[in-house]
């Protein structure tokens, strides 16, 4: 009981007040921020408030298998809202990441995605998920990696979803590597539909960069199904 009292009555308070101040913030900074690059360092630090007040702590490993001054598209499993503050808070990169437009809708969060260079994704028709696919390609063009959660969305089961091949597309046409990653622990720390934080420990894996020289459209469903056994062992 004092674990659920907690949860509700203090960290997720805290963690609407750091949202609150920190998109104020990011919001403020990006009018002197055309690169927005400050802005990442800000949503940085809000991460960093949240895994703080959630009390998680966060294990990189597989870091140094990264490339400096290369430009990726990350992928990952996705299981809990923690995943994406662990991310912001972790990853020892720079990115921005590819998210259902919906949450440029929400105050605070939404302005600091706008005004930051992240890519919201919609699949309300063809022509707007290709849409999403070349601006996330531009994007990449510009020298930011980006970040996509490729089951679209979280999981409520205990395994991972089919993962979309739009990631795939996306790295195949920017012609840079796509890097399986791993996100255990978040689960337990907050499950799906629930509101209950359970402090604790989290990994984060990172594994082998993989090229897309030499690939074409065709070859993104394989690719994808690549990465997905790669995301899985990494996982086990």
């Amino acid at each position: 009981m004092f674990s659920y009292l907690r949860s509700v009555l203090w960290m997720c308070p805290l963690i609407a007040v750091a949202t609150v101040v920190m998109g104020t913030v990011s919001l403020c900074v990006s009018f002197f921020d055309p690169t927005t690059r400050r802005q990442h360092k800000v949503a940085v630090a809000w991460a960093r408030m949240l895994l703080r007040i959630c009390m998680v702590r966060v294990d990189v490993v597989g870091a140094e298998k990264l490339q400096p001054g290369q430009v990726y598209v990350f992928v990952s499993n996705h299981f809990s809202l923690v995943d994406t503050p662990l991310m912001f808070g972790s990853m020892p990169w720079e990115f921005r990441i590819l998210a259902r437009h919906n949450l440029w809708r929400i105050p605070f969060l939404g302005w600091h995605l706008r005004r930051s260079g992240h890519v919201p994704v919609e699949r309300e028709s063809p022509s707007a998920a290709a849409r999403s696919l070349i601006q996330a390609a531009a994007k990449i063009h510009e020298g930011f990696s980006l970040l996509i959660f490729p089951e679209g969305g979280r999981t409520r089961e205990t395994t991972m979803r089919r993962f979309k091949s739009g990631a795939a597309r996306i790295a195949i046409e920017a012609g840079c590597p796509i890097v399986p990653m791993a996100i255990i622990g978040t689960r337990k720390i907050l499950p799906p539909s629930s509101a209950h934080l359970h402090p604790g420990r989290a990994e984060l894996r990172i594994g082998e960069p993989l090229p897309t020289e030499g690939l074409t459209s065709r070859d993104a469903a394989e690719l994808m199904q690549k990465v997905q056994r790669a995301v899985a062992e990494l996982a086990a």
